[in-house]
């Protein structure tokens, strides 16, 4: 799927969603090992994930954010919430996403807010379903965001006009 905007060109934000210390034992002893998961966004419907693995914190970080650079997304919105209701699945990860009358905020738990927030997104509510695994529940929210699509992309895919597709 092409991408029709330049990450380089937005002004993204930079997120930590979990640190996670690995080691592993050999001959000699431990080796300790850090994984990042990061999530960039411009606040505008521009959102990305990356996993960064290094043997120090900072450099698993920006190895974290060069990742998460790559795998951006364009997120449909309208207004403030998004167009439709959508579930979102990857591996044991499910994530629910509803849209929200101005004013209510995000309803979202930590990993889930997290990407909602750097996505632009300021009135949804969201339920995590399954796995609590934060891997797997960015993952699950970014598959919902990448389903949503506004009436006017619809109409367009049809070759419709809007009014046909609303009703």
């Amino acid at each position: 799927m092409a991408r029709n905007f330049d990450p380089a060109t937005l002004d993204l934000r930079e997120e930590l969603v979990t640190l996670n210390r690995v080691s592993k034992t050999v001959k000699g002893g431990r080796i300790a090992r850090f994984a990042a998961i990061m999530v960039v966004g411009d606040g505008n419907g521009h959102v990305g994930y990356g996993l960064g693995k290094a043997a120090e914190v900072p450099e698993a970080i920006r190895k974290g954010i060069e990742d998460a650079k790559k795998n951006m997304i364009e997120v449909s919105l309208k207004d403030t919430t998004i167009p439709h209701e959508v579930l979102g699945e990857f591996g044991a990860g499910k994530v629910l996403l509803k849209p929200a009358a101005q004013g209510t905020g995000i309803i979202a738990g930590g990993v889930v807010r997290k990407v909602l927030e750097l996505a632009g997104i300021h009135n949804i509510r969201a339920k995590s379903l399954r796995s609590n695994n934060p891997a797997n529940v960015v993952k699950a929210t970014l598959e919902g965001l990448k389903q949503l699509r506004t009436v006017e992309e619809v109409a367009k895919t049809r070759d419709i006009s809007v009014e046909q597709v609303k009703g």
